[in-house]
């Protein structure tokens, strides 16, 4: 199946569309997300990225990251991936959004407007190894001190992002949401 992403312009207004992998090929623009989600005592849930994927395989990288198709929107996407990549949904909400450019392994580029988005969820997940190779809750003190130690073991985009996600959660400190309950998979 032919998997396309939508293309923007600035000000995230859709200008077309474009088949996955040749937008990363050619560095255009185009609409993501990143989901990070908590657990009842604030650890992050990471997911180590499947190594046969087309680029960044093998990296730490944030809960769930992904793109809409064209014509679906922000909400059903993020529920969907979430589900297809680590096997169980939650309640989530937008934080914030970024523009980033980065130069990617095997000659792609990651040039995107992502939407970020936070939920809670106790429990284990039950990942899709064709997207997720390991998981693990983390302390969000542990993981900064880890990716300035390592960055090159960590997704571009969550080490992009990670200071945005902290002073979002200063500001709006997770003791102040409760945890939701898991979504049962049917």
């Amino acid at each position: 199946m032919r998997e396309e992403v939508i293309l923007v312009d600035e000000f995230d207004q859709c200008i077309g569309v474009e088949e996955k992998r040749k937008a990363h090929e050619q560095g255009k623009l185009h609409r993501a997300f990143s989901i990070f989600v908590f657990n009842a005592e604030g650890a992050l849930l990471l997911q180590k990225r499947a190594a046969g994927k087309y680029h960044s395989g093998g990296l730490w990288s944030n809960t769930c990251c992904s793109h809409p198709r064209p014509e679906e929107i922000m909400e059903d996407a993020i529920h969907r991936r979430l589900l297809e990549e680590m096997g169980f949904d939650c309640q989530l909400h937008k934080i914030f959004e970024f523009t980033y450019k980065a130069k990617l392994d095997k000659g792609l580029v990651e040039h995107e407007i992502d939407h970020v988005f936070l939920g809670r969820y106790q429990g284990q997940p039950s990942i899709n190894p064709d997207e997720v190779s390991d998981y693990r809750w983390i302390d969000l003190e542990a993981l900064g001190k880890r990716m300035e130690a390592e960055p090159s073991s960590y997704s571009y985009w969550l080490r992009h992002s990670f200071d945005s996600l902290m002073s979002y959660l200063l500001q709006h400190p997770l003791e102040s949401r409760g945890a939701e309950p898991p979504v049962p998979i049917v």
